[in-house]
């Protein structure tokens, strides 16, 4: 892939960082440590101890999904700083920039990550 596109991706990829760890700091509280954060909820909330428990599970949910998609974020930037970003972990060939534009993480070709599906179970993971 030509320098000036690795560039272009190595931006949106850092957009994309900055990002997630703006939501992730949201969720967290802010500028309060995530214990602050908590105690400052249970606080807030009233005795309906049923909905506390959907929401806290929602937000580890959610905080476990920003930081599986952080580290495919900087998994890419490291691929392009060492100039594989764009070829598939499997196969060697060239993602299309098609798909890097949809999915800037994205490490595997479409033949090889809807292979990878079918041996899972077709699950669907973050590792596109």
């Amino acid at each position: 892939m030509s320098q000036p596109i690795s560039d272009t991706f190595a931006q949106q990829l850092l957009q994309m960082r900055t990002d997630v760890l703006a939501q992730l700091r949201g969720q967290r509280g802010g500028a309060v440590s995530r214990a602050e954060a908590a105690a400052q909820a249970r606080e807030q909330q009233s005795d309906d101890w049923a909905k506390a428990d959907a929401e806290r599970d929602l937000s580890i949910a959610l905080e476990e999904r920003e930081s599986a998609e952080l580290v495919a974020i900087d998994e890419a930037l490291k691929r392009v700083a060492d100039g594989s970003f764009g070829l598939c972990l499997d196969c060697g060939v060239e993602i299309g920039t098609a798909r890097l534009h949809a999915n800037p993480t994205a490490m595997r070709c479409v033949t090889c990550q809807e292979k990878r599906e079918k041996a899972q179970g077709g699950s669907h993971t973050a590792t596109y």
